[in-house]
């Protein structure tokens, strides 16, 4: 079975772990660091979607 592999939305490159992660409008976004993340995030910050916020039990 072969796996997959990723490619980051940004520089094109395999990404090898799953930490740099965006929800957008167009869809989930993964990146190889997060030097590309911010980047993308700098370029296209009206696509990006607000993660929810995890509310303590009580």
């Amino acid at each position: 079975m072969k796996d997959k592999k990723v490619i980051c939305d940004l520089c094109g490159l395999i990404v090898e772990t799953n930490s740099f992660k965006l929800k957008t409008k167009d869809g989930d976004k993964q990146f190889c660091c997060e030097g590309c993340k911010g980047i993308f995030q700098m370029l296209h910050e009206d696509q990006i979607l607000s993660e929810p916020v995890n509310k303590p039990n009580n």
